[in-house]
């Protein structure tokens, strides 16, 4: 893919969850899946991408020693060029990575704000591709504002407190939201800037942030059915499956 004039890019990679429903001793981003850490199959991705010029890793508190010996040096992740602790929740996170990338850049400078794009990725999203992120760039050009999301397969119901069944959406209005969410990086900074000075804080994405916040609504483009987050025992046993099936040689359905 041939980008004239390709504004930079830096992908914001969470790798701050607990991870709590995975049930394991070590945070679910530091499980091994085929030898290697979770979290090193995205930060692998974006080091190889044409799209991504450098990355911003948002870990656990006192973590970061470790992180940038036993996943970043080891594995040569050289566009991982500033390591930060994250927050208690994943907007503090995210919000930490924006402030690292506000004053950190490789010369030393600021580029003018809107030649910058900003990839925002949870790092226990193991199959990001770079088919993903170059949808993700033209979309994010056109619209400043996008996240990876593909049609839910299942019929969704809209529950009352009491989970009963109280509405059922059209199906082709549904969609499941994954990472990379990408926006102008002026855009994205200003909305969470004023969610961390707001009392509202029931957010969930970056998208909603900025739909919140900002009042402007976010263009979805189709990421991968394999794009899973890993969160329980099961998805780790998916992840294996997608994984063996990409070391054979197999394409997904939707890549």
């Amino acid at each position: 893919m041939e980008i004239k004039d390709k504004k930079k890019c830096t992908a914001i990679v969470l790798s701050a969850g607990q991870g709590k429903r995975m049930g394991a001793s070590v945070q679910k981003q530091y499980i091994e899946l085929n030898g290697k850490p979770i979290i090193y199959y995205p930060l692998k991705a974006f080091q190889d991408s044409e799209i991504i010029d450098d990355i911003v890793l948002v870990v656990g508190k006192e973590q970061e020693a470790y992180v940038r010996r036993e996943i970043v040096e080891k594995y040569q992740l050289t566009k991982v060029r500033i390591i930060v602790p994250g927050g208690k929740e994943r907007y503090d996170s995210v919000w930490q990575g924006l402030k690292a990338l506000r004053t950190e850049t490789k010369d030393g400078s600021e580029p003018p704000e809107n030649r910058e794009y900003v990839f925002i990725h949870d790092g226990a999203r193991p199959f990001v591709d770079e088919k993903i992120l170059q949808r993700g760039y033209e979309m994010v050009e056109k619209y400043r504002a996008c996240a990876a999301g593909m049609p839910s397969k299942d019929t969704v119901k809209l529950v009352d407190e009491e989970n009963f069944a109280e509405h059922t959406p059209d199906r082709k209005y549904v969609w499941t939201v994954q990472t990379p969410q990408i926006f102008d990086k002026s855009l994205v900074t200003e909305a969470y800037s004023r969610l961390m000075r707001a009392e509202y804080k029931n957010v969930t994405d970056d998208a909603m942030v900025v739909e919140k916040i900002l009042d402007m609504p976010v263009k979805l483009f189709e990421g991968s059915y394999e794009n899973i987050k890993i969160t329980t025992p099961e998805d780790l046993d998916i992840a294996n499956i997608f994984l063996t099936r990409r070391n054979k040689g197999y394409c997904s359905y939707r890549t």
